[in-house]
């Protein structure tokens, strides 16, 4: 069996914090395996940026390709008010590694977390797959007259078809093979009517191509509706980059909160990247107080990912042991620190692989 080589980028604030418990329950879940993994950790953050002007060295995006996977923190720091090397580095990776995928599991772990009435786990369990690499997300447009009273703003949504028909069918796939019954799309064709059209032929196109699984589209203002109203009527969304961007937040509120939620950048034939979505918080960073789930579970979705479904089964289960004993940051009306709650989740993978 090949070693499996992890590249850890920490990042700013409490990334540093959660991405150390993350590597903790990496490390412990190795130890179960009788594989360890082979971690490097790289420190491309806010310091090394105001050192040495530098964010990603020459080179530094190869290297983070040679490995199996990549697991970034968080990255944001008040003394980089452009966020410049956020920028190069997380969104950088990216576009320079062309991670398409955007994977967000919308998945209900601690049914007291969720904020919707009634509901239980198994009605908030769906995938959102967002569009990474093209949209308004982009960046070009551009000002004319700015900065008078005639200034004028452009932003371009970008959509090819190439980048359209790969995320589409990556949903299609990924309901095939984890036997999701179910593909929404959403887009707004109705007021974008060029670029959404293409979203509409497209995915009309590749739905015919999978005829055991439902097909449906929603207008994305209907959507955020519909995941309020009935989660449960959701196996898989797949939708453009802003929007996307937009409804996996409301996901993340449903299932419990940012801190509990884990997302990876997927490029299906190469190096993926994996983070936590909840943000550095500078204010916090040191302080013991962080939630760590969101990172570990982060790592979770990382080892299923890589194939290693069993391991990446043993977290989940740690994870909602320790929810259900209470053994959680006080975010999650627990009473734990940040290395505490890490090392919860170990002690009851340990247990549960046993």
């Amino acid at each position: 069996m090949s070693e499996t080589s992890i590249a850890v980028v920490p990042g700013d604030g409490i990334g540093v914090d959660v991405t150390r418990e993350a590597v903790k329950v990496l490390q412990g879940v190795g130890e179960v395996l009788g594989r360890p993994f082979r971690l490097h950790e790289y420190d491309y953050n806010a310091d090394r940026y105001l050192k040495t002007g530098v964010t990603m060295p020459p080179g530094g995006l190869d290297e983070l390709r040679t490995f199996d996977a990549i697991f970034m923190g968080a990255f944001g720091d008040p003394r980089v008010p452009d966020m410049k090397h956020a920028a190069d580095i997380l969104l950088g990776t990216r576009f320079g590694l062309d991670l398409y995928v955007n994977h967000r599991p919308i998945k209900l772990l601690h049914e007291p977390l969720c904020p919707l009435k009634g509901r239980r786990r198994a009605d908030v369990d769906f995938v959102v797959f967002r569009e990474n690499t093209e949209g308004l997300y982009v960046g070009m447009g551009g000002n004319f007259k700015k900065g008078t009273p005639d200034e004028i703003a452009t932003q371009i949504d970008v959509n090819t078809r190439k980048g359209v028909e790969r995320i589409v069918r990556h949903a299609f796939e990924y309901a095939r093979t984890k036997g999701r019954r179910r593909v929404c799309m959403s887009d707004k064709a109705n007021v974008l009517t060029f670029g959404h059209d293409l979203w509409q032929r497209v995915f009309k196109q590749i739905a015919s191509e999978y005829p055991e699984i439902e097909a449906s589209h929603l207008y994305v203002d209907a959507l955020t509706m519909q995941m309020v109203k009935d989660p449960s009527q959701f196996g898989v969304i797949v939708t453009c980059n802003m929007f996307g961007d937009i409804v996996t937040d409301l996901g993340a509120a449903i299932q419990g909160g940012l801190g509990l939620a884990a997302s990876g950048n997927i490029n299906p034939r190469g190096a993926s990247m994996f983070e936590p979505v909840h943000g550095s918080a500078p204010k916090y960073a040191g302080k013991d107080v962080a939630n760590p789930l969101g990172a570990i579970l982060t790592v979770q979705l990382m080892l299923d990912h890589l194939g290693l479904a069993a391991a990446a089964g043993w977290i989940e289960s740690a994870v909602v042991d320790c929810m259900e004993h209470g053994l959680t940051t006080k975010d999650l009306g627990g009473s734990l620190g940040t290395a505490a709650a890490g090392d919860a989740v170990c002690a009851a993978i340990r247990r549960l692989a046993n």
